[in-house]
Formats: C-alpha cells, sequence, structure tokens
C-alpha cells in the first residue's frame, strides 16, 4: 500500500533531516513510527501526505508515485497533522459535507458514516455549532471524522492521540484496528510507546533520519519492552 525507496530531504542546512530511509506498509497494517524529536518523522509523514516535496527516492501509494500524480495519491489516503488546520467559520457539519463533497462521498454513505464516528466520539450535539468554538480535543475528533468518511486504504496520522481524552483514544484505536481488519492500512507516528506496543504490528525507529530498526513488533522489541529498546537505539552514539 505504501513503499517508501531511499527516501531523502534535506533542508536549508546540508545535513540531512531524513537521510535515504526505506520501509513498506501492507494492507492491513498498523505501522507504528517512532523516534525522538527532530528525527524526521514529520517530514517523512508530510512528505508521504504529499504536501512537502523531497529530493530524492520515490513514495507510491497503491503502486502510484506521489511525485507524478499526487491528486490519485491523495483520493486514496486522508493525512492528520498533529495540530489540524480546519475551516473555523464552518460548523462541523459543514466542514464534514465540504470534506466529503471534495472526495464524492455519496450521500448514503456520507451520511452514515458521519453518523457513526460523530456517536462514536460523542461529537453529534455539537456538529451544528462553529468549529471555531470547539475545543483543540474537539477539533482532533472533527479532524478524524473528516479522515475516515471517504474510507481511505492508507490513513496518515502525525502524533494522533494528542489533545485527546482517554475516552477519545480509546475509540480511536478500535477504530483504527477496525479499519485495517477491512483492507485499509495505517502509517502514524507517536510518543505514546504503550500505544505503539499493543496497537501496532509493525514498527519503524527513526534516528537522526536513519531507519535504525524496522520489522513486526515482536522482532523489534525481542524480549524487551518497546520502550527499553527505543531508548537503548537513540542512546547510542
Amino acid at each position: 500500500m505504501l513503499k517508501i525507496a531511499n527516501f531523502s530531504k534535506s533542508y536549508k542546512s546540508e545535513k540531512k533531516a531524513v537521510d535515504h530511509l526505506s520501509l513498506e506498509v501492507n494492507k492491513g497494517d498498523i505501522f507504528g513510527f517512532i523516534g525522538h524529536n527532530g528525527a524526521g518523522k514529520t517530514t517523512t509523514i508530510r512528505a508521504v501526505a504529499g504536501v512537502l516535496d523531497f529530493e530524492e527516492g520515490e513514495i507510491t501509494i497503491d503502486g502510484i508515485s506521489i511525485k507524478k500524480d499526487p491528486v490519485a495519491c491523495k483520493k486514496r489516503t486522508a493525512f492528520i497533522p498533529d495540530n489540524p488546520d480546519l475551516y473555523e467559520h464552518l460548523s462541523g457539519i459543514g466542514y464534514l459535507n465540504f470534506i466529503g463533497d471534495i472526495y464524492e462521498v455519496n450521500k448514503f454513505d456520507r451520511e452514515t458514516l458521519i453518523e457513526k464516528y460523530s456517536d462514536a466520539f460523542e461529537l453529534t450535539q455539537n456538529l451544528g455549532d462553529s468549529i471555531s468554538s470547539y475545543s483543540h480535543g474537539m477539533k482532533q475528533k472533527l479532524a478524524i471524522i473528516a479522515a475516515l468518511i471517504h474510507r481511505p486504504k492508507l490513513l496518515i496520522l502525525d502524533e494522533p492521540f494528542v489533545g485527546l481524552d482517554p475516552k477519545a483514544a480509546h475509540t480511536l484505536k478500535i477504530i483504527m484496528a477496525q479499519i485495517c481488519k477491512e483492507g485499509s492500512a495505517i502509517f502514524f507516528s507517536t510518543h505514546v510507546l504503550e500505544v505503539a506496543e499493543k496497537l501496532c504490528n509493525k514498527i519503524a525507529i527513526i534516528k537522526g533520519g536513519k531507519l535504525v530498526s524496522c520489522g513486526t513488533t515482536e522482532e523489534v522489541k525481542g524480549n524487551s519492552s518497546l520502550e527499553d529498546v527505543f531508548m537503548e537505539l537513540i542512546e547510542e552514539q
């Protein structure tokens, strides 16, 4: 579903923010992407989502190059950044219908999925309110619902649990597992290593822009906890 091959990205300095990164996310995977601040996680995720250009390597989604046909890739994906920007002059339902129009979601599916996910995140009663009146957590829930209503083949999330209360975070974990059972794939970054260890079937750890470990969760953590492995890897010189 997602293939990253020798991906590199540099900013103004000569040092590469991401240095020849390669990994693959298959259908049904919940793939955790882990690293300390500045390791290259967000740079990679933004490139995968098609919002950041890059100099080297290739990224394909469902066999399509993000460079050659970004629109086709974006039709198959949904991206939730760590601090989503929403059109705050719209109501919640107005925003969801706007997203539904962009992705050409039919009326029945749109209404069914909006109801399903709004009820799950306990946001239904607030959909008529202006987004400008929403708390950060409510905005995060709305962004998640908007990402789900067109049934993306690949869901890309950058720190998706930030700002969510424990109940909403639990709901999101259940939904993530459910959509992957239905054939989608998830690629997400998180600092919550306990969540990654329990939720993900695959893990990649990045340090200083370079991949230092990648495989199934069991392969990566071995007989230790993911936190212990992570700390050991990032402390190595």
